[in-house]
């Protein structure tokens, strides 16, 4: 009797209904996860839709799936493949949604220099090299520093009649006032023309098919925040702070305008969190250290991850070249990773809660 009689469709289903997804906490089968189901002969096919291609519980799922399906009789191989469906953020009333964009990450701190632009440009990275379709938004109208963080010349479309559009680079769309400004062009608005500066940056761009759009915020609770906030569907907020006491006060309180908007915090992230010297391996808490941490348990909201002080980060900087992207095996590469994967898996979870 050959293997394909002795396969059980119906076996391999229920055997597959175990398996759940480790962040929605309900099972794969019947969140519609499994695609393209085929048995010929003792082997197994099939898809596997996550919901975002920066699932940082793939290998979990792989693992669970196969411990399964290991248990129908018959089975002797199975073969996974994998895709990705993410699915979009509803808006709240009154706010309008972005022709193609699926959900709006915002990066804020509550204070200057420590390192948002960083963290929004390296997060957005990571998610492009994770497989999701990604836009960034350079926010800071009055400092945009991401032109030089990607590598861009400044003013590279100040002699356009079409507007703003996305420039790519490591798969990422970004868009900057800095585009349109020779270097050193200093920006002198009020807070009305920022706010307006933020909404067009949001609807006047075309994006396009966009699973993940990143705006890089300016420091402190400005117009730009809170008009973004107010007119766009934001899926949620990450903030950055360095360990610092007068750091995380500050960004306590950008916590605390995000929730009295209506804006769900993804969590916080500590950066500067630490230095490790190359030539002793001795660690040295130059800010301090977990300051963000505490908060974080404080307030209630996830802990996203620590980023070290690294001269490789500041160095891909500085050369147009996101630190994710240049030095991949670095540590701070490897924490920008798992904050983006984490936030992530935070979106579906959001999502799944809202029906």
């Amino acid at each position: 009797m050959s293997s394909a009689a002795i396969i059980d469709r119906d076996a391999v289903v229920a055997a597959l209904e175990t398996v759940h997804d480790p962040e929605l906490h309900a099972s794969i089968v019947r969140l519609g996860m499994v695609k393209d189901l085929a048995i010929e002969g003792g082997r197994i096919s099939l898809t596997i839709e996550l919901t975002t291609p920066a699932c940082p519980l793939r290998e979990t799922i792989e693992q669970d799936v196969r411990g399964a399906l290991a248990s129908v009789p018959g089975v002797e191989d199975v073969v996974i493949s994998w895709g990705a469906q993410v699915r979009a953020s509803n808006p709240r009333e009154g706010q309008k949604p972005i022709p193609g964009v699926r959900n709006i990450i915002a990066v804020a701190s509550n204070k200057g220099g420590v390192g948002k632009s960083t963290v929004a440009s390296n997060i957005a990275v990571a998610l492009a090299k994770a497989g999701a379709s990604v836009g960034l938004i350079d926010a800071d109208i009055t400092g945009p520093n991401l032109p030089t963080m990607f590598g861009l010349p400044a003013g590279l479309q100040a002699g356009s009649n079409e507007g703003l559009k996305p420039v790519e680079r490591y798969g990422v769309r970004v868009v900057s006032i800095g585009f349109l400004l020779p270097r050193g062009t200093p920006v002198v608005w009020r807070g009305p023309m920022i706010g307006s500066a933020v909404r067009q940056l949001l609807h006047d761009v075309p994006w396009g098919d966009t699973d993940y759009l990143v705006i890089d915020l300016p420091p402190g609770t400005s117009d730009a925040s809170m008009s973004m906030a107010q007119d766009a569907p934001i899926t949620g907020v990450i903030i950055v702070s360095s360990p610092q006491a007068v750091s995380v006060e500050d960004a306590m309180k950008a916590v605390a305008m995000f929730e009295k908007l209506g804006v769900p915090v993804f969590g916080m992230v500590e950066n500067l969190s630490y230095f490790v010297a190359p030539d002793t391996g001795k660690r040295y808490d130059i800010f301090g250290h977990g300051g963000a941490r505490e908060a974080a348990e404080e307030l209630g909201i996830d802990f996203l991850g620590e980023i070290p002080i690294e001269p490789g980060v500041r160095e891909g900087a500085d050369r147009g070249v996101p630190v994710v992207y240049g030095a991949p095996e670095s540590e701070s590469a490897r924490a920008f990773d798992r904050i983006a994967r984490n936030v992530a898996a935070r979106i579906s979870v959001l999502q799944r809660m809202g029906g």
